[in-house]
C-alpha cells in the first residue's frame, strides 16, 4: 500500500518546497521576529521564551557584545556603549538629532566631513570604535534570523521587513543596508500600518475605510486605508518619525524633575544618570496605565529621589505630545479627502498605544472605540510574516493585494529652475511614470537631470536627490529632440530614473541612493509648505514660464533675423530689434507674468510680417527653374 503525503491547505505537498519566510518588526524600542506556521501567522520566541528583543546593543572591549534583554540589564552600568532607539537615527545627519544633551552618546562627525552640521549618517562611538545606526540595526536583525532559523532548523529565505510609513528613501535604503549586513535576503519593506492592516483584515475587519494608529516607540504613523475584496490600498499617509513612546518617557521625566526641583541641573547628569532616570520614567509610565497613581524612584550619584506622580499630572505633561499626533491625523484625513465619521474602524499599533490618554483621545475624535482585539506589540511582525509567506509562494492560494504609496511627490527641474512632477505624492506604488521633455538650444548634445522631492513649484524650495547627465544626443534644432524621462519607485519605495531620447535610443539611468535622511520637521514643513503658499508658488511658477517663453521668443527671432534679415525693410528691422531690447529688459527686471506675456506677444506680432516674407521667400526658392508639370 502506498503512502499519501498529507500538507496544509495551499501549501506544497512536498514540506522542502516550502521557503522559511518571516515577518521582521524592526521596532525602535521592541523588534520582533514571526512567520506563518501551520496556516497561522505567530510570533518567534527566543530559547527563554520571549518573543519581543529590545532593540538595544551593548558593546563590549574587545569583540564581545550584548543584545536585547542582557543588554537592557546593564545599560545603566554602561550607556556610553549601550545603544538604544538607534532607528531614530537611521538616515540622520548629526544635525537633524533634536536636544543631544539628553541622550548618553557621543556622537561624531561621519568619515571624511569636517563639521558636525555636514550632511551624512551619523555614527555613535564606542569601544569596539564608531558604530552606524545601520551596523547596529543589523546586528539585532542578526539576531532575529538566528532566532528563525533555530526554530526551523533550517536556513532562512527571506525576510519582509517593516519600516515607518514616512520613512524616506535614505532610511528604507538604510534599512535594506543593515539586512544585508545581516545575511537577511529582502522579500520586501512594508509600511507597519499597512503589516498591521493585513493582520486585521484578513481576521477581524469587514470591507471599508479604516484608520491605523501606530504609536511605537520612536516613530508615529497614521495611514488611511481602504480594505475592498483583500485588496488595501492606502489612501493617505501621515506621522511623525520623531515622535513615539521614548518621548512620553523624556516629558515624564522632565515634569518629575521640575516637581523635585532639579530641572535646572539636567543638563549636568552623567550618562548613568541619564539612563536611570529614563528607566525609571518608563516604568512609571508603564505603571500609570492601570494605577491612578505611582511612585517615580530614580537615584543619581549622590542620592536617591521618589515623587509621586497621578495619571493627570501625566497626561498634562505629554499633552502636547498626544495632540501632535491628532494634528497629524487630521491632515491624513485631509489628505485622503474624507471625514473622521467615514472611518469604520480605528487599528491602534504599537505598545504606546496601551496608554489611556492616547486611547481617549482616538475614541474622541473618531466617536468610536479604537480596535484592540490584536495585541499591539506583536500586530505588525504578524501582518508582515503573512506578507512574507505569500511573497516566498508557500501560500499559492493568497488573494492578498497590497497597494502602498510614496510620502512626497517626485520630479525633475525644468528650465527657469520649476520643478516638473513626475509621481504626485499618495501615488501607489509599485509604480511607473513617465513624460517627454526636449532640448532648449539648438545642436545640443547633452541634457543635464536634477531629481526633486517635494510639494513646491521652485527648485530652491524642494529636496534635491541626485543629478545625472544623458549624454550622445544627435545635434538637432531645439525641441526636435524627445527625451523620455521614467521614474519607477519599486515595491520597497525606492527610486530610480532613466533618461531615454527616443530617435537615437540613447539612454541614462540612476537609482536615487541618498546618504541621509529628511527629518520629521522638514517633512511637515514640505506639506504645510505646499498649502499655505500656493498662491505664491503659482505667481513665481507663472513668471518664470512667461520667462522661458520670452527667453523662446528671442532667440527664434534672433536666429530669424541672422538667416534671412535682408527681407526686412530698415523701418521694420529697427522696429524689431526695439521690441527685442524691451522685451529682454523686461524679462530681467519685471516681477510680474503678464508684463512679460505682453512684451512677448508684442513681438510676436511685430514679426508675423517678416514670418509670412520668410515663408514666400522659400517658396520662390524652391520654386525657381520649376515649372508646373515638372512638380
Amino acid at each position: 500500500m502506498a503512502l499519501l503525503q498529507i500538507s496544509e491547505p495551499g501549501q506544497a505537498p512536498d514540506p522542502h518546497q516550502r521557503r522559511i519566510a518571516v515577518g521582521i518588526d524592526l521596532g525602535t524600542t521592541h523588534s520582533l521576529v514571526a512567520s506563518v506556521r501551520n496556516g497561522v501567522a505567530e510570533c518567534l520566541p527566543d530559547d527563554t521564551g520571549h518573543i519581543i528583543l529590545p532593540s538595544v546593543v551593548r558593546y563590549l572591549p574587545g569583540q564581545g557584545r550584548q543584545i536585547g534583554h542582557e543588554a537592557v540589564a546593564n545599560a545603566a552600568l554602561d550607556p556610553e556603549n549601550t545603544l538604544a532607539s538607534v532607528k531614530r537615527f537611521m538616515g540622520r545627519s548629526l544635525s537633524d538629532i533634536a536636544h543631544p544633551e539628553k541622550l548618553p552618546y557621543k556622537f561624531v562627525k561621519p568619515e571624511g566631513q569636517e563639521a558636525a552640521s555636514e550632511k551624512g549618517m551619523l555614527s555613535i562611538q564606542t569601544v569596539q570604535g564608531a558604530k552606524s545606526p545601520v551596523e547596529v540595526s543589523a546586528e539585532i536583525l542578526a539576531t532575529l534570523r538566528y532566532r528563525a532559523e533555530d526554530t526551523f532548523n533550517d536556513d532562512l529565505h527571506g525576510a519582509v521587513i517593516t519600516v515607518p510609513a514616512y520613512f524616506d528613501d535614505a532610511q528604507r535604503q538604510a534599512t535594506k543596508d543593515a539586512a544585508q549586513m545581516a545575511g537577511i535576503n529582502v522579500l520586501r519593506l512594508i509600511n507597519e500600518p499597512t503589516a498591521a492592516a493585513i493582520a486585521y483584515g484578513l481576521d477581524n475587519a469587514s470591507e471599508g475605510i479604516y484608520a491605523v494608529f501606530d504609536l511605537g516607540g520612536g516613530t508615529f504613523d497614521i495611514s488611511i486605508l481602504r480594505l475592498t475584496r483583500g485588496v488595501f490600498e492606502v489612501m493617505a499617509t501621515g506621522g511623525d518619525s520623531a515622535l513615539g513612546g521614548d518621548d512620553y518617557d523624556h516629558a515624564l521625566a522632565d515634569a518629575a524633575l521640575a516637581s523635585m526641583g532639579l530641572a535646572d541641573v539636567q543638563a549636568g547628569f552623567s550618562a548613568e544618570d541619564k539612563t536611570r532616570l529614563k528607566a525609571a520614567a518608563r516604568a512609571a509610565k508603564e505603571a500609570l496605565t492601570a494605577a491612578s497613581d505611582v511612585s517615580l524612584v530614580w537615584s543619581d550619584a549622590a542620592q536617591s529621589h521618589e515623587v509621586k506622580v497621578t495619571r493627570s499630572q501625566f497626561n498634562e505633561a505629554t499633552s502636547e505630545l498626544t495632540a501632535r499626533c491628532m494634528s497629524a491625523v487630521k491632515k491624513a484625513l485631509r489628505d485622503a479627502k474624507i471625514k473622521a465619521d467615514d472611518i469604520q474602524g480605528v487599528v491602534m499599533v504599537g505598545g504606546s498605544t496601551r496608554m489611556p490618554q492616547v486611547q481617549e483621545a482616538v475614541a474622541a475624535f473618531f466617536g468610536k472605540p479604537p480596535l484592540n482585539n490584536l495585541n499591539p506589540d506583536e500586530v505588525v511582525a504578524l501582518g508582515a510574516a503573512i506578507q512574507a509567506n505569500q511573497l516566498a509562494g508557500n501560500d499559492s492560494a493568497g488573494d492578498l493585494l497590497l497597494l502602498d504609496v510614496i510620502p512626497l511627490s517626485l520630479g525633475i527641474e525644468t528650465m527657469g529652475g520649476l520643478v516638473e512632477r513626475i509621481i504626485p505624492r499618495n501615488q501607489t506604488i509599485p509604480t511607473a511614470m513617465a513624460q517627454d521633455f526636449t532640448t532648449y538650444q539648438d545642436g545640443q548634445t547633452a541634457l543635464a537631470l536634477h531629481v526633486l522631492q517635494g510639494e513646491r513649484d521652485l527648485v530652491a524650495d524642494c529636496r534635491s536627490l541626485a543629478r545625472f547627465e544623458l549624454r550622445g544626443i544627435p545635434p538637432m534644432a531645439a525641441g526636435a529632440a524627445r527625451i523620455r524621462v521614467t521614474f519607477t519607485v519599486d515595491a520597497d519605495g525606492l527610486l530610480s530614473v532613466a533618461a531615454k531620447e527616443q530617435i537615437s535610443g540613447v539612454e541614462a539611468k540612476i537609482d536615487v541612493k541618498p546618504s541621509y535622511g529628511l527629518s520629521d520637521t522638514q517633512i511637515a514643513q514640505m506639506l504645510q509648505d505646499s498649502f499655505s503658499t500656493a498662491e505664491v508658488d503659482m505667481k513665481a511658477r507663472a513668471l518664470v514660464e512667461a520667462r522661458v517663453d520670452g527667453d523662446r521668443m528671442l532667440l527664434a527671432t534672433q536666429s530669424a533675423l541672422n538667416a534671412d534679415g535682408q527681407l526686412l525693410s530698415s523701418e521694420d528691422r529697427a522696429e524689431i530689434d526695439s521690441l527685442m531690447l524691451a522685451l529682454r529688459h523686461t524679462i530681467d527686471t519685471s516681477q510680474e507674468a503678464q508684463a512679460v506675456e505682453d512684451a512677448t506677444q508684442a513681438l510676436a506680432h511685430a514679426t508675423e510680417g517678416f514670418a509670412a516674407e520668410r515663408m514666400n521667400h522659400s517658396i520662390q526658392k524652391a520654386l525657381s527653374g520649376q515649372n508646373i508639370q515638372s512638380l
